[in-house]
């Protein structure tokens, strides 16, 4: 079924412009349609086999198994953050030693390098891959999928970009999103002020105590990032929204936050708030790195390994215990942002990683 072939930074980035020339912005079905046929595509070119899609509400995943006994799980997303219409103004380019172009670095190069690298492995068997396509928008509709795989698997190998360096990520901090939502009493601004209940007031109180909430000396950062509020310069605001970006490194401060949020009360008569939010992704402990990362050390000596703060999938497979290492993927950096790249000399190596990876985790379960 699957021939073995040689690690080429020529095809690897053939089929890394296939990708990223197929805009994938998150939630739009279309086109995340057409990024998952993309992907599988390029999972039966290089793998053999077929691989399956799997339509959802947030967009189409891509499913690949090399059959046997599950060992293993290669987890990664092909939505990006990039509206339509960003190829246009930024298109794929290599120069300088760089690949650049929307999602090169998170994490389409990531896809592509564990695709090459398992390509060059003799055998598939027990190597099960997932391609979601709403890891930038939470990961609603995967989550059940991944968290089941990962289990029936026993190891997680997650191909988002790398650390600062080249690093692996070891750990990752929980993370999520509160709204606040704020009802006051519109009223005009300049006739009868004290008949309103200002919601932009209220709003400024709440701010204040949820700022609060951080405890940087334990990981925690609680930071409010957006507020809206008010109408007209001259009316009482009537209505507030605040959000605010939560991280935690421990289980216990993911309870104390979000405790904090539900016990949040009006700080003005008459003013009601409603709270919506959780940390939806729970810290990633290097202690569920630790085995797997020790196998990397092993097959590139002095490769290192950095807890983060941003969340991805691993997170959860990390939750449930399950070994999990993280930053497989490209080296580069600027993900999210118009100066996004990916090194391309190390593309080889990193694919390289990937095989002594799978077949070490096979190894340890041979008998």
């Amino acid at each position: 079924m699957h021939q073995r072939t040689e690690i080429s930074t020529e095809a690897m980035l053939a089929d890394l412009r296939r990708l990223v020339e197929v805009e994938s912005p998150s939630r739009d079905l279309t086109a995340l349609e057409e990024s998952a046929e993309a992907v599988a595509e390029i999972l039966e070119k290089r793998l053999g086999g077929k691989a399956v899609l799997l339509p959802g509400e947030a967009g189409t995943h891509v499913r690949w198994s090399g059959g046997g006994t599950p060992r293993v799980l290669v987890l990664g997303h092909h939505d990006t953050v990039f509206p339509r219409g960003t190829l246009a103004k930024r298109p794929f380019r290599v120069a300088d030693g760089r690949a650049t172009g929307p999602g090169v670095f998170d994490m389409l190069g990531g896809l592509v390098q564990a695709v090459h690298g398992l390509a060059a492995l003799k055998e598939l068997s027990g190597v099960e891959i997932l391609v979601t396509a709403d890891e930038e928008v939470g990961s609603g509709t995967s989550r059940a999928l991944i968290e089941e795989l990962a289990q029936e698997c026993g190891a997680v190998l997650v191909f988002e970009g790398s650390a600062e360096g080249g690093g692996l990520k070891i750990g990752r901090k929980g993370c999520g999103t509160f709204r606040v939502d704020i009802e006051g009493r519109a009223a005009h601004a300049g006739l009868e002020p004290a008949a309103g209940v200002n919601a932009l007031v209220e709003a400024a109180h709440q701010v204040l105590a949820i700022a609060t909430l951080s405890r940087p000396e334990v990981g925690t950062t609680v930071t409010p990032t957006v507020a809206t509020a008010g109408t007209s310069d001259n009316v009482v605001p009537a209505e507030a929204t605040v959000l605010v970006d939560v991280r935690v490194e421990s289980a216990a401060e993911k309870e104390r936050v979000e405790a904090a949020f539900a016990a949040l009360t009006p700080h003005l008569p008459g003013a009601r708030l409603k709270v919506q939010g959780a940390v939806g992704r729970p810290p990633m402990p290097e202690s569920a790195a630790a085995e797997l990362f020790a196998m990397a050390q092993r097959l590139q000596p002095g490769i290192e390994g950095k807890a983060v703060g941003g969340g991805s999938d691993g997170n959860f497979t990390a939750a449930l215990g399950v070994p999990t290492l993280d930053g497989l993927g490209a080296v580069g950096g600027g993900a999210h942002a118009d100066h996004e790249y990916l090194l391309v000399d190390a593309m080889v190596e990193r694919a390289r990683l990937v095989s002594g990876l799978v077949a070490s985790i096979r190894d340890s379960h041979q008998d």
